[in-house]
């Protein structure tokens, strides 16, 4: 468990301390001790489910609707090109 400990966290580019190691390590064993009580259940005929509640299409249909008008929207513009806002240059 120590080495699977190590290799994760030099995986993590982490630098455990020898209590740190202790404590994950004591916390894996933790939960494979769980995964395996979970593993000895009787789950022929669950359905598999990627949430714990039903859950519906949340998208609603797009819908055109009316914008500001243009020269107002540039009016209030400090710059403008072409019918487009002129912003500063960020990128050299």
């Amino acid at each position: 468990m120590k080495m699977d400990i190590e290799k994760v966290a030099r995986l993590a580019r982490l630098e455990l301390s020898g209590e740190e190691k202790e404590t994950f390590g004591n916390q894996l064993d933790q939960i494979l001790t769980y995964m395996e009580q979970l593993n000895r259940l009787d789950t022929t005929g669950v359905e598999p489910t990627s949430h714990a509640i039903p859950m519906d299409n949340v998208f609603r249909e797009d819908e055109v609707k009316p914008s500001f008008p243009r020269e107002e929207v540039l009016g209030i513009s400090p710059d403008q090109e072409d019918d487009h806002f002129k912003v500063p240059r960020i990128i050299e």
